[in-house]
């Protein structure tokens, strides 16, 4: 069954569409912000691998030449590599989805959005990110979003929500803002010499603007009866962190206020070495691996210099904080 919404946003109408296309992708969206069309997938997968210790999020925004009506003419035929442009776009979309995946999820998830259609007045960055929210929220993985965007231009001491190509060019601002029904996650922008206050305010606007695309994904996805993922975040093992705690904690904290860079990367090392040998003794079968214990001691040792610093407390120099 095909779900559509309808928005005006700024002077164009945005559609999104779910239930026609890509109906295998755990969520697919296509989109639509005026005459520039995507297709935006999100696929993941449902068991995790054992060991993993990273978040593998993979987002593709990938633009064709026949979405503007041409192919390829030069010796290479085909389209290779991603250019400039569709890295950047990756990275943009990538940037406000990532926070917002909950803390020990390890599940690989794949977003990919598809130009399929080119307005050359209208940018498609904005309907990509736009579309990768909705396509994460149909896919039911864990994601606090949705998100919105909006890319919010200046001139003659106005604010212009999504301006075309051409608008652009007479703009003083390139603001492009990404965040959540309550926060700004991510702000990219160019843009001649402005006053802090208006870009501030600008930020304010394209969070203030976005909230009817927050609530049109909303409105999609309560529609569409999708159903959330059943998980539920691993508990974290603190056997291995109490232990390096009470061997190094002290004696790392003596070590971080030696003054001389090589005594105290010749104590540290101590210590490192030092605990390693205590809890992966050689001959006997180990509760732990020297690689868990030395990222078990970088941690703790990040957190001595953070609650350092926190605490205003002199750097290892002697040097205060100011």
């Amino acid at each position: 069954m095909s779900i559509k919404k309808v928005i005006q946003y700024g002077d164009q109408t945005l559609t999104m569409e779910t239930g026609e296309i890509a109906r295998q992708a755990d969520g697919a969206v296509m989109i639509s912000l005026g005459d520039t069309t995507l297709l935006v997938t999100c696929v993941a997968r449902k068991e995790a691998e054992p060991g993993r210790d990273f978040f593998p999020l993979t987002v593709n925004y990938q633009e064709r030449t026949y979405s503007a009506g041409k192919i390829p003419g030069g010796f290479f035929k085909r389209e290779g590599r991603p250019s400039e442009k569709e890295t950047l776009t990756s990275r943009l979309i990538d940037r406000p989805l990532r926070p917002l995946f909950p803390k020990g999820f390890v599940n690989e998830v794949q977003v990919i959005a598809t130009v399929v259609s080119l307005d050359p007045a209208i940018d498609p960055d904005i309907p990509a990110m736009i579309g990768a929210s909705a396509a994460v929220s149909l896919s039911g993985v864990p994601f606090s979003g949705p998100i919105g965007c909006a890319r919010v231009g200046y001139k003659d001491g106005e604010f212009l929500l999504n301006p075309t190509t051409k608008q652009l060019h007479e703009s003083g601002l390139d603001l492009v803002v990404a965040g959540t029904e309550d926060a700004v996650l991510m702000v990219e922008s160019e843009a001649k010499e402005l006053p802090e206050q208006v870009m501030l305010d600008a930020v304010m606007y394209g969070h203030e603007q976005m909230q009817v695309v927050i609530q049109a994904i909303r409105e999609l996805v309560a529609e569409a009866g999708v159903t959330p993922w059943d998980w539920t975040a691993p508990e974290a093992d603190t056997t291995l962190a109490e232990r390096v705690a009470e061997l190094a904690e002290a004696d790392l904290n003596a070590a971080y206020q030696i003054s001389d860079k090589q005594d105290r990367y010749a104590r540290l090392n101590e210590i490192r070495n030092a605990v390693v040998e205590a809890l992966c003794a050689e001959g006997e079968e180990s509760e732990f691996s020297a690689g868990d214990v030395k990222e078990a001691i970088g941690k703790l040792e990040k957190n001595i210099v953070r609650s350092r610093i926190i605490k205003g407390e002199p750097r290892i120099d002697g040097r205060d904080q100011s």
